[in-house]
C-alpha cells in the first residue's frame, strides 16, 4: 500500500472525513502534518499544491488534492488502484 501523507489542522471537519474514508480502504496508517501552528509547514504545503485549503493529500508521489477530490476519486473507482499502486 502507497504512503498516505495528509496536511490537516486540528479542527477540520473535512479531514476527518478524508481520514475515515482512507481507513475504510485499508490504509492503517496517515501521516499527518499540521499546518495550524507550523508556518513553514504551510508555505511548503501552498508552495507544491498550490493551495491553502487542508486537507491536502498525497499518495505516494501523486497529490490527490482535498476532501473533494478524494471523494471523486474513490467514486470513479481510481482510489484503491493509486493505494495499491
Amino acid at each position: 500500500m502507497q504512503a498516505v501523507k495528509m496536511y490537516t489542522t486540528a479542527v477540520c471537519p473535512y479531514c476527518t472525513r478524508a481520514k475515515q474514508i482512507l481507513k475504510s480502504k485499508g490504509v492503517e496508517e496517515i501521516e499527518e502534518i499540521r499546518i495550524d501552528f507550523d508556518t513553514a509547514a504551510r508555505n511548503h504545503m501552498m508552495e507544491i499544491t498550490g493551495r491553502r485549503t487542508v486537507p491536502q493529500i498525497f499518495i505516494g508521489e501523486t497529490h490527490v488534492g482535498g476532501c473533494d477530490d478524494l471523494m471523486a476519486l474513490d467514486a470513479n473507482g481510481g482510489l484503491l488502484p493509486l493505494l495499491q499502486s
